[in-house]
């Protein structure tokens, strides 16, 4: 029997025990009543007995006789009524019995159909599990699938990229990349509605493109595309931007001039991509790979990691920090007392070997990144700053941070079989490939010079530039006067000078235009020589400075059309000409 049915059989047997039990009892009364009614009678015939005796006591006996006969009556009675309820409880047993079976029948039936619901879904739950694990298989299979897809996709993609670099390369292009600050809170001051449109107007279309899509009441519908090597977004780090700069520093060492330059308007984030966050203390090193900190003090480090690998080579560094002013070139570093808050100003010049050269320029031995990194605070608290309705620190000047090494090379068979080791074979192929090639400009690819006749050793210097160059700004939104607008007038001139001369370089122009402007001058062995050049394209998402973006843009597209054949290997010179250099 069931749990369920077995509980309320044991109830009502109970419970019928129970009825019983008090059956028994009430029979035992009744028997005791009976044996009363006996004594009674006993007495009832003593009294008789004593009738005759006492009237009196008759009397007395017959009131007792009748009270006995009312109690009997009265227990008659109860002992009908008894009967009665005994009578009920059995009909009500019955019924209970009755109950119980087919309150049992159905249970059975209702557990026979919970049994099979049971098993039917067993079976089922079998069949799911082998459908289950036959989508598993096929999921695996997909994944794995979908893996090596990813995998060639990735092959690829790092092929294209490879074999671009190499087109660009070859081609000698300005590279240039394009990054996107994200918006900041001074961005979205403004309540107008028009403005507001326009906060979705530039769109990352992929890793290489920007896309900008503006409709505006009353302007022209823009919708463009821009092309660049690589497009960070607005939520990628300082550390992606400086992995596509790590590998000109192993160009640096391997003996070719770098230069990487941060474009863009005022609040664009060219500081911020050059050097990191501002601080009155400026950049610290050690680095955290997750800081903010940027290409500068991150090259820094990067330069002197790379040349503790190779300590046979163990170049001279030496840093010089200019800043181009007003059209004016200070040099930072100089040791000049009257000089209290700002550069002393140095002129450029021509070097006999057609190099750009500042006369007089102060430059210091470093041996590592800390170092380095000093010297670079001390020439940014001299930099010349001013605020502007776009920009609460904004630069008013380009400046300009170059890092000369100077590595001794082999000249006889003995040292020439030592240095080979040292030496990159990219070097040894470039070298050979040079003698070769001419650049589009028709200028001859340098030649070894050879080990002077007093066994003065020769020397290779190669250059790396690093270039924060002022922003450009609309005057009518900086809200400049006096000599802030002069700085800004400044400040223009100079970067149309900059774009001019890439155009002139794009269009294959017999005149460059270099001296139209001393930091076109300056910069004039890395915009048409043979650099390598990294332009990083700063731009705002701001809707205010839509105008100032776009022109930016263009300015990325004019300098990617730049072809200057292939960058070059500085050639050895000796040392005796390395001394007769301006310090």
């Amino acid at each position: 029997m069931p749990a369920g049915g077995g509980r309320w059989g044991g109830f009502w047997e109970q419970r019928t025990r129970q009825l019983q039990s008090q059956v028994r009892a009430k029979e035992d009364k009744i028997a005791e009543l009976e044996t009363e009614n006996a004594v009674l009678l006993l007495k009832l015939a003593e009294y008789k007995g004593k009738i005759e005796k006492s009237r009196t006591e008759a009397t007395r006996i017959s009131t007792l006789y009748n009270k006995q006969q009312r109690l009997q009556r009265n227990t008659r009675s109860a002992l009908s009524q008894l009967d009665r309820v005994i009578q009920k409880l059995n009909q009500d047993i019955q019924a209970f019995h009755s109950s119980s079976r087919a309150l049992l029948r159905d249970y059975q039936d209702e557990y026979q159909d919970r049994v099979s619901a049971i098993v039917t879904a067993v079976q089922r739950t079998r069949q799911s599990a082998e459908t289950l694990l036959a989508c598993q298989a096929k999921v695996v299979h997909l994944e794995q699938a979908l893996q090596d897809v990813s995998a060639r996709h990735q092959l690829e993609r790092q092929r294209r990229k490879v074999l671009h670099n190499s087109l660009v390369e070859l081609k000698g292009n300005i590279r240039v990349h394009c990054r996107i600050r994200p918006l900041l809170p001074f961005d979205s001051e403004s309540d107008d509605p028009v403005l507001q449109i326009l906060r979705h107007c530039f769109t990352l279309f992929s890793q290489e493109t920007v896309l900008v899509k503006c409709d505006r009441p009353g302007h022209p519908l823009i919708n463009k595309t821009y092309h660049f090597e690589r497009v960070y977004g607005p939520a990628e780090s300082q550390s992606a931007v400086f992995g596509d700069v790590r590998p000109l520093l192993t160009s640096l060492l391997d003996g070719y001039n770098v230069c990487v330059m941060a474009y863009g308007q005022t609040g664009s984030g060219k500081t911020y991509t050059m050097l990191g966050p501002h601080s009155d203390d400026g950049p610290v090193l050690p680095l955290d790979p997750q800081s903010d900190l940027g290409i500068i003090p991150r090259a820094a480090e990067e330069l002197f990691r790379l040349i503790s690998e190779n300590p046979s080579r163990s170049p001279k560094v030496e840093v010089s920090i200019v800043e181009v002013y007003n059209n004016d070139i200070f040099d930072l570093l100089a040791k000049d007392t009257v000089a209290a808050v700002s550069g002393v100003k140095r002129e450029v010049m021509t070097a006999k070997d057609g190099r750009t050269e500042v006369a007089l320029l102060a430059s210091e031995a470093v041996g590592s990144a800390s170092k380095l990194m000093e010297l670079v605070r001390g020439g940014l608290q001299l930099r010349a700053k001013h605020p502007t309705l776009v920009h609460a620190d904004s630069s008013r000047s380009h400046l300009i941070i170059t890092v000369t090494l100077t590595t001794a090379t082999c000249s006889d068979s003995t040292a020439d079989q030592a240095c080979s080791a040292t030496l990159p074979r990219e070097q040894t192929e470039a070298g050979r490939a040079g003698r070769s090639r001419r650049t589009s400009q028709g200028a001859s690819a340098p030649q070894l010079v050879p080990r002077d006749p007093a066994g003065h050793a020769e020397q290779v210097q190669a250059r790396l530039q690093l270039v924060d160059l002022a922003g450009s700004e609309c005057i009518g939104v900086s809200g400049v006067t006096g000599s802030a607008l002069r700085e800004t007038a400044c400040i223009n001139r100079s970067l149309a000078a900059l774009a001019d001369v890439l155009g002139a370089l794009s269009e294959h122009r017999s005149h460059i235009p270099y001296r139209n402007s001393r930091l076109t001058h300056l910069l004039q062995d890395c915009l048409g020589g043979d650099a390598k050049l990294l332009v990083i394209l700063c731009i705002s998402p701001s809707q205010r400075h839509l105008a100032q973006t776009l022109q930016g843009l263009g300015f990325g597209i004019r300098a990617r059309q730049v072809q200057r054949g292939p960058a070059r290997k500085r050639p050895p010179s000796s040392q005796m000409e390395g001394k007769r250099r301006p310090d």
